[in-house]
């Protein structure tokens, strides 16, 4: 059974950001470093584009991927 977009995207979320929200990384990022700040929000829409513009089933196999390789 796949996944829904909305459920792969919180999984991706968190085995990216872990427990920080998106937003608060790209700030934290920001505050560090104006330059890396910028990349990391352009990082971020990306992020959600690619999520916005995949099919569900293609996440999930992306997200069982990434899991397999943490066991």
């Amino acid at each position: 059974m796949t996944i829904s977009k909305t459920e792969a995207k919180q999984l991706l979320e968190r085995l990216i950001f872990e427990d920080t929200d998106p937003e608060d990384w790209v700030n934290d990022v920001w505050g560090l470093s104006p330059m890396h700040g910028d990349s990391g929000a352009k990082l971020l829409e990306a992020f959600y584009a690619l999520i916005d513009c995949c099919r569900a089933e293609q996440l999930d196999n992306l997200l069982q991927s990434f899991y397999q390789e943490k066991l």
